[in-house]
């Protein structure tokens, strides 16, 4: 008998199987990336680490025979009920390897850290970590069993441009990034978001790290918010550390959207160049220049997202917005929202000293409390996706 093989066939089927599971293979945009199939290690890494397994429960691992101590800090805590503060602690195995396995965890994006003898820093053996303001940290994906909200699917997808420009307010070039929806056409008029950072943050990291794009293009497919351009600047325009940031911010950064960003947005893209076709939007520290830079703009904004942010003294820090009784004629939506594990600490605080005086000067506006985690991208992924870009321009 003779038996005939198709060899293209087999060897696609095996290129196929190889590229589908191998372990983090950074071929595709997977929603799956740390699954392991293959026993393939990441390229350059001794480990796999971490290893998500079909319970979801999670494996991290560290090759450190020298080390006293190896242990697990970040938001990731957050998923078991525990403090951005607290640490779990690895195993040491007779080979130098140290492991934890926690879970199950909900499937998710989370950001951790790992702990070598008092030393913070990313995972060696993760290929999935962010740069930001901050120094870098590595990402956990816990996977469903389908591609999440904020994964990308084989929808139509937006495009992201990236614009370098001159700034007077800050003496130097800037960067800020533009989402343009699927099909966007030149010969229309779109509503603009802009979309700003926390202290940590760069304007990059709403993409990578908030998946702001695959949830609009996401959105869209499920005819759930209005096509929009989204433009996420650079809120960073003094020092973090300088000893006046919180008097000096927000002055600056009023200033490079009014003589910058907004200019630059209005004369490259078909805006809806007025208030009502602007939104200003942003998380902790954005959320906080969304209020004393956009409540203070109404000429600007007509439209705001407040996240993870408030203020306990904001009866006397926003006295001209809350006393001004045609604030609601000037306000086409306005939303605050925040995690449930934010609500009993310190920005829970601030986010009630706004939510009272917003209250009490009859100040239209919705609260939301989303997601199961704290103050990191879990939450504000939620509250982007479940509530605030498929309410804004359709309220």
């Amino acid at each position: 008998m003779t038996v005939k093989i198709n060899l293209p066939r087999l060897v696609l089927a095996l290129l196929a199987t190889t590229l589908t599971w191998a372990q983090q293979a950074n071929v595709n945009l997977d929603w799956n990336p740390q699954k392991n199939t293959a026993g393939l290690t990441p390229f350059s890494a001794p480990l796999n680490s971490p290893e998500v397994h079909d319970d979801r429960t999670v494996t991290f691992r560290v090759n450190a025979p020298e080390a006293a101590s190896v242990e697990l800090n970040g938001a990731v805590l957050a998923a078991f009920g525990r403090a951005w503060g607290d640490t779990l602690p690895y195993t040491k195995g007779e080979d130098g390897i140290w492991t934890l396995t926690v879970g199950p965890i909900r499937p998710d994006i989370y950001a951790y850290l790992v702990r070598i003898d008092g030393v913070q820093g990313p995972d060696p053996s993760n290929t999935i970590a962010s740069f930001t303001g901050m120094p870098p940290y590595s990402q956990l994906v816990v996977h469903g069993d389908e591609p999440a909200y904020y994964d990308a699917k084989p929808v139509p997808h937006g495009s992201i441009t990236r614009h370098i420009y001159s700034s007077a307010v800050t003496n130097g070039e800037r960067d800020l990034y533009v989402y343009t929806p699927p099909g966007y056409d030149p010969a229309r008029q779109y509503p603009v978001l802009y979309l700003v950072g926390g202290s940590g943050e760069l304007p990059h990291n709403w993409i990578h790290d908030g998946r702001a794009n695959f949830i609009m293009d996401n959105l869209l497919a499920e005819k759930k918010a209005e096509p929009m351009i989204i433009v996420i600047p650079n809120n960073q325009v003094i020092h973090r550390r300088h000893p006046q940031h919180g008097e000096l911010t927000f002055d600056l950064f009023e200033r490079e959207m009014r003589e910058h960003v907004i200019p630059l947005i209005d004369a490259t893209y078909a805006t809806l160049p007025n208030p009502s076709g602007r939104a200003l939007a942003g998380l902790s520290m954005g959320g906080r220049h969304t209020m004393f830079v956009g409540f203070n703009s109404l000429d600007l904004f007509a439209s705001f997202g407040v996240l993870s942010a408030g203020d306990t003294t904001a009866e006397e820090t926003l006295p001209d917005f809350l006393n001004d009784p045609s604030v609601n004629d000037k306000i086409d939506y306005l939303f605050i929202g925040q995690g449930p594990m934010e609500a009993a600490g310190r920005f829970g605080a601030r986010v009630d000293g706004l939510l009272h005086a917003l209250a009490a000067h009859g100040i239209e506006h919705e609260y939301y409390v989303g997601g199961y985690t704290a103050h990191d991208w879990a939450t504000w992924r939620h509250l982007l996706y479940y509530r605030f870009l498929p309410r804004l321009w359709r309220e």
